[in-house]
């Protein structure tokens, strides 16, 4: 079995999980499972994305599919190229942040509707392994396009460039494929009055200064200082396909991914009167305070792209929210971009005239919270059973939607077991109360001990 292929796409070590060959067989899976017609391929910095792009082209070609390959991008651009040109799929060949010796293929359907294991995925992998092809098939063919203007002419729709600034704002691209696609969508503001310090910004694929992730503390220092020495009034920095972005208010602070997922539904509430908001369960108080008070509804959704996606388009939701940075927007095909978000948090620090620490401070002290804390679990099943023993006879409602979520009167607590390693997550929320936030992190962290490996 095929061991590249996960839940939502595919992943794995070059030269042993994934090969050139096996790219070429999952072209010609894929265009037999489904029937795309045309498809839009792209591909990030990697030194290997080329080389796996062009074997994916080979299946698809001599399945007699149609290729649009619009380059370096980001894997929104496959997301927003493929409707765009009417393709029947899309299939972006990037690692995001995962190991340099990793590489990858996201795919979308018709629409750009997400692949998953119950829309496709399964089918594919299915057809990859059996590799009962045939004969090529006539009618494929490879052409370049490239439809960034389009793409940045549909970004400038989310915000009103006029109102923008005057602010300075650190970018760090993370030596990812956002360099290009950033210098567009600032070329098409360059009325605004925004100062742009940009860092780490050339696409390199040898990554000199680490592989962008910065949901790693570790990773946040360079984006941080750099917004202190320049005196910013808000940092910017993105993962290697940039489908992810992640903020610093002005003090070099980072913003946690629940806060900006709150300021963001603020946001579109402004301009969407009762607009509804999807956000997931982990932490919940604060964004559904924001939108109720804005006069939006707020709906959750488990966690994950296709589980948001779908249930965005279900209720025709305008936005919807994770804390792990990622951000989807109805007018965006209900996909998910990390070029929107800073756009949006520019526009609302710009309108507000506040600094973003003040925004944040407020949302602190009002729904302090402990973050996600990490748990690596011996016995899963005997941690979690604890875990209800000890707080589902006192809990005043329980939740089941993902994971275990028990409202607890003045606090809320959401443990989640990893679908893909030995973890279990916690998240802890109370209202207005950090000092209890810490007292019951440290109380479950006691509880969950014994199970650690």
């Amino acid at each position: 079995m095929l061991t590249c292929f996960k839940s939502y796409d595919v992943r794995g070590r070059l030269g042993h999980e994934l090969t050139e060959a096996l790219c070429e067989s999952i072209g010609r899976a894929f265009a037999r499972v489904m029937d795309p017609g045309t498809v839009v391929t792209g591909r990030d910095i990697r030194p290997s994305s080329a080389d796996l792009q062009a074997a994916l082209h080979r299946g698809l070609v001599a399945e007699g599919v149609r290729v649009i390959d619009i380059g370096l991008c980001g894997t929104e651009e496959v997301y927003f190229a493929t409707p765009h040109y009417e393709a029947g799929g899309g299939l972006m060949v990037t690692a995001s942040h995962n190991p340099m010796d990793y590489n990858g293929i996201k795919m979308v359907r018709a629409g750009a509707r997400p692949i998953s294991g119950d829309t496709g995925l399964t089918e594919i992998q299915a057809a990859t392994e059996a590799g009962n092809f045939g004969p090529v098939r006539p009618g494929g063919g490879v052409v370049r396009r490239d439809p960034r203007s389009a793409y940045v002419a549909h970004l400038m729709g989310y915000v009103a460039p006029a109102a923008l600034g005057p602010l300075r704002i650190v970018v760090n691209g993370g030596n990812g494929a956002a360099g290009p696609t950033l210098d567009a969508v600032l070329a098409a503001l360059r009325g605004a009055p925004l100062q742009i310090v940009r860092i780490n910004h050339a696409p390199d694929g040898s990554f000199p200064n680490g592989i962008p992730n910065p949901l790693l503390p570790e990773n946040r220092a360079v984006t941080a200082e750099a917004v202190r020495d320049h005196g910013a009034d808000m940092g910017v920095a993105w993962d290697g396909d940039f489908d992810r972005c992640f903020f610093f208010d002005e003090t070099g602070a980072f913003v946690d991914g629940e806060y900006v997922v709150t300021l963001l539904a603020r946001a579109f509430c402004a301009k969407e009167p009762g607009a509804l908001i999807i956000h997931d369960p982990r932490v919940i108080w604060a964004t559904g305070d924001a939108v109720r008070r804005a006069g939006g509804r707020p709906v959750l959704s488990r966690v994950g792209h296709s589980h948001i996606k779908t249930v965005m388009r279900e209720h025709d939701a305008a936005y919807g929210g994770e804390m792990s940075a990622h951000h989807y927007f109805r007018d965006f095909n209900y996909c998910d971009s990390g070029m929107i978000p800073w756009l949006l948090m520019t526009e609302l620090v710009s309108r507000s005239g506040r600094p973003l620490s003040a925004m944040l401070a407020e949302l602190r002290r009002d729904f302090p919270s402990s973050g996600e804390v990490n748990f690596r679990i011996s016995d899963q099943e005997a941690a979690v059973e604890a875990f209800e023993a000890a707080y589902g006879p006192r809990a005043g409602a329980e939740d089941r939607l993902d994971g275990i979520s028990y409202d607890m009167g003045g606090w809320r607590v959401n443990l989640r077991r990893s679908n893909t390693e030995p973890v279990v997550r916690l998240n802890i929320e109370s209202r207005g109360d950090g000092d209890l936030v810490a007292a019951k992190l440290a109380e479950i962290r006691a509880l969950l001990a014994p199970y650690t490996a």
